[in-house]
């Protein structure tokens, strides 16, 4: 199993945690792990080599790997082990389609009900990715594209779209680990955001929901250039 840095459980806000909140945290390590590429697709993983860096029993590993078998991330083979689910170019196509469904419906809804407080929000999370890209810290730029998606969402009382979109977007995340920054610069992603917010800003649902729908294009750009040279990662 090949990690750049041993996995990590969420802090924890009590002392005594139920199982299942264990169980969440343990999923929640394991996702950001293989969404960042510290355990890359075609990887097997290992119940009890897991729990020992986590410090938890194989349960809660356990109930995590039929979590992330859910989502697709990992694929789990009777008599054979679990492994880091290979990166479905399909499923990418399929999950970028449904996002920029939800995220256009967001960016309308965010240009026309428009505040000054959420435009000085949206605003902040850029400032931070130009910082983040001056210093080539790219874990941190994209912590911050999913910041200002999150935020745009909760602007306008859309949680609970946000929820269904974690759930869709975590193969299109993988993508956008491998891509940043060759395939698209920093700055022009950081353009595209300033598009949606002067959208949002205007009171223009036509011009937030246009740069939207071009910045989640983006990754049909890379997509076939990735799949090409780093063939191993990728299937269909």
């Amino acid at each position: 199993m090949t990690m750049k840095s041993g996995l990590t459980l969420l802090p924890d806000e009590s002392r005594s945690l139920r199982q299942a909140t264990i169980g969440n945290r343990v999923f929640e390590a394991l996702r950001k792990a293989i969404v960042q590429l510290q355990l890359r697709p075609g990887n097997p993983l290992s119940e009890a080599d897991i729990g020992r860096q986590l410090g938890v029993s194989r349960q809660p590993v356990r109930e995590a790997f039929i979590k992330l078998a859910e989502i697709g991330l990992v694929e789990i083979r009777p008599q054979r082990g679990t492994f880091v689910r290979l990166i479905s170019v399909r499923e990418v196509q399929n999950a970028r389609f449904l996002r920029e469904a939800i995220e256009v419906a967001i960016a309308r809804k965010a240009a026309s009900q428009t505040t000054l407080e959420r435009v000085r929000g949206l605003r902040s999370i850029v400032e931070e990715q130009h910082i983040a890209a001056r210093e080539g810290d790219t874990v941190s730029f994209l912590r911050l594209d999913e910041a200002f998606h999150q935020a745009l969402a909760r602007s306008v009382d859309c949680e609970d779209a946000w929820r269904v979109l974690e759930g869709l977007k975590a193969q299109m995340d993988r993508v956008r680990y491998l891509s940043l920054p060759d395939a698209t610069p920093l700055e022009i992603i950081i353009a595209q955001h300033q598009k949606i917010v002067d959208g949002v800003e205007g009171g223009s649902s036509e011009q937030a929901e246009t740069a939207m729908r071009h910045h989640l294009s983006e990754i049909l750009i890379s997509l076939p250039k990735l799949a090409k040279e780093r063939s191993e990662f990728f299937t269909d």
